[in-house]
């Protein structure tokens, strides 16, 4: 908690929460941050009765992240985040995303280092591959992590869930073949946005997901790249939709009353009752 005090008393954006002021009395140690009226993203996607978020309020949601994780790496000091996730992500009363929950972020590679070694700790599902494996830290590390909440919220389901059948417990493994195609993109799309969204848009998203995601860190776009590409997306509007036109029959003529229900993928038959396996400890140093 100190760590995350020394940070944010350097540090002030309007895509990262304000701390407010702190108390360290009788070995206890509090921290007190701006209300944000909306509480997480993670919540508002993963909840059981949750109330959907439009397309345009998920971008919306994903260009504010975009500007606070921007604003990290490219400080003076840039600093590595290190566990970018939807819970970290809070909404204030006009779904404004600011990031929250500092105390594993750290300063980025300096003398023309590529990145900095250090133990491995974060959150299962969201952590960068690489470091993972060799616990170096890249700036384009919190890309990876971007790249997973993004898929998150354009599915609707959270990274790692044991609940679901087993090829599908981590959801970047299951998605991935679906994001580059279209027919397949379309039915893992969360059903909770009913088909108002413009495809167009979808495609871009997962084209970004994509290169986001990618297993070399230098082949990731920068933060400051996604945020261009959100902002483009973000320009695509969802087309209204036509009015349904009933054809008048003839007097007693037979009007069939039973309609076909829309193709949901197995996945989302039951949302928010999934297994919460992304909800891990976070990983222990090493």
């Amino acid at each position: 908690m100190q760590a995350e005090v020394q940070f944010l008393g350097k540090f002030s954006h309007p895509n990262l929460v304000k701390l407010v002021g702190y108390c360290w009395e009788d070995r206890e140690f509090l921290l007190v941050y701006e209300y944000m009226q909306k509480g997480s993203l993670e919540n508002h996607l993963f909840k059981k009765g949750a109330e959907p978020l439009s397309w345009s309020t998920r971008i919306k949601i994903a260009i504010g992240a975009a500007q606070g994780l921007a604003f990290l790496h490219t400080t003076e000091k840039t600093v590595i985040y290190r566990d970018f996730k939807s819970a970290n992500i809070l909404l204030d009363g006009d779904f404004n995303a600011k990031l929250s929950d500092f105390g594993l972020a750290k300063l980025g590679p300096v003398n023309g280092q590529s990145h900095v070694s250090t133990g491995v700790v974060g959150t299962y599902g969201y952590a960068a591959p690489e470091y993972i494996a060799t616990g170096h830290l890249y700036v384009r590390s919190d890309v990876y992590g971007f790249g997973v909440v993004l898929l998150e919220m354009i599915t609707g389901l959270r990274v790692l869930d044991t609940n679901r059948p087993s090829s599908q417990h981590n959801l970047v493994d299951w998605a991935r073949p679906s994001l580059p195609d279209r027919r397949k993109l379309r039915k893992i799309i969360d059903p909770r946005l009913e088909n108002d969204y413009p495809p167009k848009g979808a495609t871009k998203v997962a084209e970004l997901i994509l290169s986001c995601l990618e297993a070399d860190p230098k082949n990731r776009p920068s933060m400051e790249e996604v945020l261009v590409s959100l902002q483009e997306i973000g320009s695509i509007k969802t087309k209204p939709k036509e009015p349904k036109v009933h054809a008048t029959q003839p007097r007693g003529a037979h009007r069939d009353r039973h309609y076909q229900s829309a193709h949901h993928s197995p996945l989302h038959a039951k949302h928010g009752e999934g297994g919460r396996a992304n909800q891990l400890s976070p990983m222990k140093s090493y």
